[in-house]
C-alpha cells in the first residue's frame, strides 16, 4: 500500500470521526470565505458611491462613519473651487431610498444640470431636467432596465409619482443603477439646502494631483480626499469595521478549527500508540511517522476545505436576499476566495498536526508495544 493510500485508508475506518472533523473545518471555512466575499462586496459598493463621478479624486467629510453621512457646505464648496489648479468641483447630494422590495437601496443623486457633463454624466435618450423641476427625474441605463421604463414613463419615488424625462450612462455600475434629481430639489425633499455630500474634483492639466489634495485638506481642515480604493478608510468608518470584522472571523475559525483537528489526532495517536510502536520498530523514521499524522490532519482538513467552499456558495444568495442589504450586496466569488479557504484549511491542518506528529515521532517502540 502507498503512503497516500495509507492515510486514507487509516481516515476512512474512521468515518464518523473524520467526517465530523471536516464537518467542523467546513464550517470555519465557509465562515471566513464568506466573510471575506461579503466584506469585498460592501467595499465595493461603498467605495463605488465615491467613484461615481468622473473625477480625479473626491472631497468627503473626515472621520464619518459613512460616506453618505458627509457634509460639504457651500463655504466649502465654494473654497474648494477656488483651490489653485482645481478645473472643475461638482458638489452632489447622494442619499439611499428604499424604493420598493426588490430596491431597498436605491441610489439618488442630486445635481445641478450645468455640472452634468464635468461629473461625467452622457444622456443617452432624452433630455436632462431642468433646474427648478420637482416632478421630473433621470435614470441610470442599468436602473431603468432593471424597473422597465422608458423616457416618457413615470416611476413612483417616496414623495410621489417623477416624470422620465432622461436616460443616462456614467460608466459606474453603482451610479448607472440610480437616478438622477435636480440638486436644489433632492436638497429641499433632505432637509440639507446649502449641503452636498461629496465634491468630486478634476484638476487642471499638468497639475499634480497630490499638490491640489494638500491645498484642498490644508485650507479646509475637517475634509478629507480620497483617490484611491486604500484611502476609502479616510471617509467610511464602516469599511475599517468590515476589514476588522473579516480578520476576527478568520482568527476565531483558525482557533476553533486546530482545536478541533488536533483534539481528533491527539485522540487517534492514543489509539493507535502500539500501532505506530509497530511502526517504528520495524523501521519507519520519526519523520515518516509524523509526516503519516500531517498527511491525516492535512487531508482532513483538505476535505472541510472543498466543502467550506460550497457552503459559502449556498450561503452568500441567501445573504443577498435580506431585505436590509438587497441591492447593496452583490457577492462576487474569485479565485482569491477559493484559495482563501484553502490556505485556511491548511493551515489549520498543519498548526493541528504538529504536536500530535511530535509525540508519535518521539515514541519508544518497545514502551509503545507494551502499551495496552
Amino acid at each position: 500500500m502507498s503512503f497516500l493510500g495509507l492515510i486514507t485508508h487509516d481516515l476512512w475506518t474512521k468515518k464518523l470521526r473524520t467526517f465530523f472533523t471536516a464537518l467542523a473545518v467546513a464550517v470555519g471555512v465557509a465562515t471566513v470565505v464568506t466573510l471575506g466575499v461579503v466584506t469585498d462586496s460592501l467595499r465595493s459598493s461603498a467605495a463605488a458611491v465615491l467613484q461615481t463621478g468622473k473625477a480625479d479624486f473626491t472631497v468627503a467629510q473626515k472621520g464619518v462613519d459613512d460616506a453618505l453621512s458627509s457634509t460639504i457646505d457651500d463655504a466649502q464648496m465654494a473654497r474648494i473651487r477656488s483651490t489653485p489648479g482645481v478645473a472643475t468641483a461638482v458638489g452632489a447630494l447622494v442619499v439611499l431610498e428604499n424604493l420598493d422590495a426588490d430596491n431597498p437601496a436605491f441610489l439618488e443623486i442630486g445635481l445641478d444640470p450645468a455640472s452634468l457633463a464635468p461629473f461625467g454624466v452622457h444622456v443617452v435618450a432624452g433630455q436632462p431636467y431642468s433646474a427648478t423641476a420637482s416632478d421630473q427625474v433621470m435614470l441610470g441605463w442599468r436602473a431603468a432596465d432593471n424597473l422597465g421604463l422608458h423616457v416618457g414613463d413615470t416611476v413612483t419615488m417616496a414623495d410621489g409619482p417623477k416624470h422620465v424625462v432622461g436616460i443616462f450612462r456614467t460608466g459606474q455600475a453603482f451610479g448607472d443603477a440610480g437616478a438622477m434629481f435636480p440638486l436644489t430639489f433632492l436638497q429641499g425633499e433632505e432637509r440639507k439646502t446649502g449641503t452636498v455630500t461629496l465634491a468630486f474634483v478634476r484638476v487642471t492639466p499638468g497639475t499634480r494631483i497630490a499638490t491640489v489634495r494638500h491645498r484642498i485638506e490644508h485650507d479646509n481642515p475637517t475634509l478629507t480626499t480620497v483617490r484611491l480604493a486604500t484611502e476609502f478608510g479616510r471617509v467610511d468608518r464602516t469599511l475599517d469595521y468590515l476589514n476588522a470584522a473579516g480578520q476576527g472571523a478568520t482568527y476565531l475559525a483558525l482557533v476553533i478549527g486546530t482545536v478541533i483537528v488536533m483534539n481528533t489526532m491527539l485522540l487517534s495517536y492514543a489509539e493507535r500508540t502500539r500501532e505506530f510502536g509497530v511502526l517504528r520498530a520495524i523501521g519507519w523514521s520519526r519523520l515518516r511517522l509524523g509526516g503519516l499524522i500531517l498527511g491525516e490532519a492535512l487531508l482532513m482538513s483538505l476535505l472541510g476545505a472543498m466543502a467550506g467552499v460550497g457552503l459559502s456558495f449556498a450561503a452568500a444568495p441567501l445573504l443577498e436576499s435580506l431585505p436590509s442589504i438587497r441591492g447593496i450586496l452583490h457577492t462576487d466569488f474569485t479565485a482569491a476566495s477559493f484559495w482563501q479557504g484553502l490556505y485556511t484549511a491548511g493551515l489549520i491542518g498543519l498548526v493541528a498536526a504538529v504536536y500530535p506528529a511530535l509525540r508519535a515521532g518521539h515514541l519508544r517502540p518497545l514502551a509503545a508495544l507494551r502499551r495496552e
